[in-house]
Parts: C-alpha cells; sequence; structure tokens
C-alpha cells in the first residue's frame, strides 16, 4: 500500500548530506531524513509508481516569478502532487504582482544552488516568499525535492509551515 515512505531507505540527512543541494545543509533544519532515488524518476508521477509512494503525501515546488512594473518577486508555491496551484489568481494576489509566470528553469538554478526537477523550499534565499497551501501544511509525512534530482528528503507539513519566510494558504485545489 502507498504510503510516504514507499519502499525507500531514509536516513538521517545530517549523515548523508552528500546526497542534496549544498543550500539544503547550510538551512540548518533538524531531524530531516534524506533518500537516494534514480534521477530520471524525480519527476512526481514516475517517482511515486517507482517507489510506491502515495501522491497525497508528495509535495512539488514550484518556482514562479511575480512582477509589478520594475519589482520582481520570486516565491516557492507548495501544493501536494494531488493538487493545482491558482497561481493566476490566488498567488498572484498574494504577491501584489500585475503578471506572473513560472520562473525560468537556469534562473532559478543559479539564484538557488539547486537542480530544475529537485527544487526544495529547504534552503531557498533568505528573500524568496515560500507560500505554502493549506493542505501540506495539515499534511504528516511529506516527499519533497532534495535541491537534486537524485534525492527526496522527508519532511511533515508543520516542519515546512516554519521554515522562514513560509506562509501558509488557502492557494491550491484537488486535481479532478
Amino acid at each position: 500500500m502507498p504510503s510516504a515512505r514507499g519502499n525507500l531507505d531514509w536516513q538521517p540527512l545530517a549523515d548523508h548530506s552528500d546526497l542534496v543541494a549544498p543550500p539544503v545543509i547550510a538551512a540548518g533544519v533538524d531531524g530531516l531524513l534524506v533518500t537516494p532515488i534514480d534521477e530520471t524518476l524525480a519527476d512526481t508521477a514516475a517517482f511515486c509508481a517507482a517507489y510506491d509512494v502515495d501522491p497525497a503525501a508528495s509535495a512539488n515546488c514550484v518556482v514562479v516569478e511575480a512582477r509589478r512594473g520594475e519589482r520582481t518577486t520570486y516565491a516557492a508555491v507548495m501544493v501536494l502532487a494531488t493538487h493545482r496551484a491558482d497561481v493566476n489568481k490566488t498567488i498572484r494576489k498574494h504577491l501584489d504582482a500585475r503578471k506572473i509566470s513560472f520562473a525560468d528553469q537556469e534562473h532559478t538554478q543559479q539564484q538557488t544552488g539547486m537542480t530544475s526537477g529537485g527544487i526544495t523550499p529547504v534552503g531557498l534565499p533568505d528573500d524568496w516568499p515560500i507560500l505554502i497551501d493549506t493542505a501540506v501544511a495539515a499534511s504528516g509525512e511529506l516527499v519533497i525535492g532534495g535541491g537534486v534530482r537524485g534525492s527526496k528528503l522527508l519532511i511533515t507539513g508543520a516542519e515546512l509551515a516554519v521554515l522562514p519566510g513560509a506562509e501558509v494558504l488557502d492557494l491550491a485545489h484537488p486535481i479532478e
């Protein structure tokens, strides 16, 4: 039966810092668990199927670029894999933007020190808001990216909600 831990071998991040992007370690979040994965299976659907992880226990991190005049804000958006973020309405309004789009992957990688497909809210730049859907914050154990495509982290919704820059909002809807 699929679960958050699936059939993976979770270990303390403190003992396996080589598995994640350097900013994840620098963030200093205690108690995280990490596991290596096949990087070709990093995308959510393939990952969940291969490792028997429940999609409802997997949270995706999407980076958006919000613009109003000369001001540009980058933000991370955390939603369950079973949900879709309301980027054009809720998130755009919350970030007080006229235009919002998914951030350029190359720019995101340069700014975060993380790999596209493995971006995680743990260790993002200090000035980036982390917008966390209420369903994510209310979840128990969740699988998120490790900053690289070849690893995943295990964290609770409550732990995500207290990351620096985190804001919990009603910003996603279940995928029908």
